[in-house]
This record gives structure tokens, C-alpha cells and sequence, in this order.
């Protein structure tokens, strides 16, 4: 296997290099809407995945995502490129049964380092119960890689960013931090252990976070990832109607982020996202850089009533409190 480095080769990593997320909601605030009753969830509320109702008690999930190198390791990034892809029809509730895979590398580009980054996105995907069904491919100078996964939901089940009520908890499921760790990779300053901490946690799959949910009155939920959890949760407070109120001191880091995050390893993908969300929050924290932080293969981020909340919590202690939704304030944010 080549020594190369992948993250050395772009000029963002994971879903930092993400469109800015503000042309993206202006793009998208001018496409044509077309009406059809079998959609549940379309792109207008800036879901996680589409829905769409194949018969009674049976509908599609489906979702797109695809990055640039997050680690170094050809294995480890494809794996974790597909659990990123899997998140969202977990986020909604739903079962991956199916996947393409869409893959950008260079026509020159290490043979060694392709297999690997294609072997470890199969195994992960296979890990979730997921077929490979084939896919496409592009030769580009940047290496980029995916999938577009297909799943099954219950119509009365899914689970949206539409639903957070007032008086209702906030868990997140995954430490905050995948960015500032990858950017202090590619600059050379990234501790060995806090990058293999960062990886475990993207490669993590979200079924298990999802299928704690099951049974449980969870009013909303999506996955945070690349517009960073003042984004995401922006998207679920737009869409709720509601207030979400984040306190900074509860959220919980990865090893290292606070450190590489004082010492300015700051990806680009955070300032978009602030440029993006920052006019929609109340408050502040010295912890901001890291709340606007482009995620890579994070956490769920689930609204529920307080009691079913600390149920949750029992079921899957990973989880962690991080703010509540109130009635819509003056804006959709508030940062304590």
C-alpha cells in the first residue's frame, strides 16, 4: 500500500468540503416544487432523506453523500464515507437495504489505495445489512467517495426535523469535533490518539442510536454533519416553528478538538456555516468555532419529552443532554 496521504490532497476534508450552505438554500429556494401525495419528505424542509410512500405501511428512503478524505487511511476513509451515507436513512427512522457507490480519484491516482478506500466503504455497508448494487465513477485530480442508499420506512414512523415541540429535550449522540481534528491532520499538528478517537467515532454506525428510539415518543430528529449543530439544529427549528436553545457547557468534544480549535485549525466549512447561521442565533460562546464545526459522520441530534428522554438515556448511554426547545423566540437559535 502507498504511504500517500489523502488529506494532504484536498482542500477540505470530510463534509467540510461541502457547498456553502447558504448557496444551497438559495439554489434550492428557486427550483420548481412539484406536488405529489406519495412525497412524505422532500428537500423543503432540508430533511436528512426523501420519503416516498410505495403502499400502506411501506416507503422509500433515499439519500446521497459523497466527500472528500477526512483521515489518511485509504481503508478507514471508505468506510467512514459510507457510514456517513447510511446516517441519514437511520435519521429518519428507516432500514438501508441498498447502495451505489459514487467514486471520484484521479486516472493515475495509487491502485493499492483505491481497493482499500472501495473495500472498506463494502465492509461498512455490508455491516449495516446493505447490498452494493454498483455504481459510477470519474476521474478527477481530487478524490471523492460515497454512496447514494436506498431504505425501508413505516409512513407512520418516520422521524423528521419537522416535530420538535416546546418543552422538549435535546440529546445529541456523538462528541462534536471531526473537523477541527481532520484540519489539524492535514496541518501536521494532530495527535495520533485523537485522530484514531475522531475515526472511531465516524465509523460508528447510527443504528444503534436509531433503534433506541424505537418505542419512544421522539417528536424530531437528524443527524448533525457537515452545517455543524447550530446548522442542523437551525433546520429542525425552522422546520418545528420552535426555539432551540443549545448550552455550550453540556455539549460534549472529542479528544483534542478544544486544543486544535484554540491553536486556529479552523476548516473552511466553518465559516460558511457561520456566515449561513449566524444572523438566525441568540447568543454566544467561546466555544463557537466548534458549534458551527462541519461534522463528519456525526451524531443524531433527538427532540422528546423530558421523561422519555432520560428512558432513552438508560437505553443508550452514549447520548447526552445538550439544550431544550421552547416557543419561537426572536430567533430559531439561542446559545447559552
Amino acid at each position: 500500500m502507498s504511504q500517500t496521504k489523502l488529506t494532504a490532497h484536498v482542500k477540505a476534508g470530510g463534509c467540510a468540503s461541502k457547498l456553502s450552505p447558504k448557496i444551497l438554500d438559495r439554489v434550492l429556494a428557486r427550483l420548481p416544487r412539484m406536488a405529489d401525495p406519495k412525497v412524505l419528505v422532500g428537500y423543503e424542509t432540508a430533511d436528512d432523506a426523501g420519503v416516498y410512500v410505495l403502499a400502506p405501511g411501506s416507503a422509500l428512503v433515499q439519500t446521497v453523500d459523497f466527500f472528500t478524505p477526512v483521515v489518511d487511511d485509504p481503508y478507514t476513509f471508505g468506510a467512514i464515507a459510507a457510514a456517513n451515507a447510511l446516517s441519514d436513512v437511520y435519521a429518519m427512522g428507516g432500514r438501508p437495504l441498498t447502495a451505489l457507490s459514487i467514486l471520484v480519484y484521479p486516472a493515475a491516482g495509487d491502485l493499492d489505495d483505491l481497493e482499500q478506500i472501495v473495500t472498506g466503504g463494502a465492509d461498512k455497508i455490508h455491516e449495516a445489512g446493505c447490498v452494493i448494487l454498483g455504481g459510477h465513477s470519474v476521474a478527477d485530480p481530487e478524490i471523492k467517495f460515497g454512496y447514494a442508499v436506498t431504505g425501508l420506512v413505516d409512513p407512520d414512523r418516520v422521524t423528521t426535523n419537522a416535530g420538535a415541540r416546546p418543552g422538549d429535550v435535546l440529546l445529541l449522540t456523538k462528541r462534536i469535533g471531526t473537523g477541527v481534528v481532520s484540519t489539524a491532520l492535514k496541518r501536521g499538528i494532530a495527535d495520533a490518539a485523537h485522530v484514531e478517537a475522531a475515526a472511531k467515532s465516524m465509523l460508528t454506525l447510527n443504528r444503534a442510536a436509531a433503534e433506541a428510539m424505537e418505542g419512544f415518543a421522539v417528536h424530531a430528529a437528524t443527524d448533525v454533519t457537515g452545517f455543524g449543530l447550530l446548522g442542523h439544529s437551525r433546520e429542525m427549528a425552522m422546520a418545528s416553528q420552535v426555539t432551540i436553545e443549545i448550552d455550550s457547557g453540556l455539549v460534549q468534544f472529542l479528544d483534542g478538538a478544544l486544543e486544535y480549535a484554540h491553536a486556529g485549525a479552523i476548516p473552511g466549512g466553518t465559516n460558511n456555516n457561520r456566515d449561513f447561521v449566524g444572523s438566525c442565533v441568540e447568543g454566544a460562546s467561546h466555544l463557537d468555532d466548534l458549534l458551527y464545526d462541519p461534522q463528519t459522520s456525526g451524531g443524531l441530534l433527538i427532540a422528546l419529552p423530558e421523561g422519555e428522554a432520560l428512558k432513552y438515556q438508560s437505553r443508550f448511554p452514549a447520548a447526552f443532554r445538550i439544550g431544550r426547545v421552547t416557543e419561537r423566540g426572536a430567533k430559531p437559535i439561542r446559545v447559552l
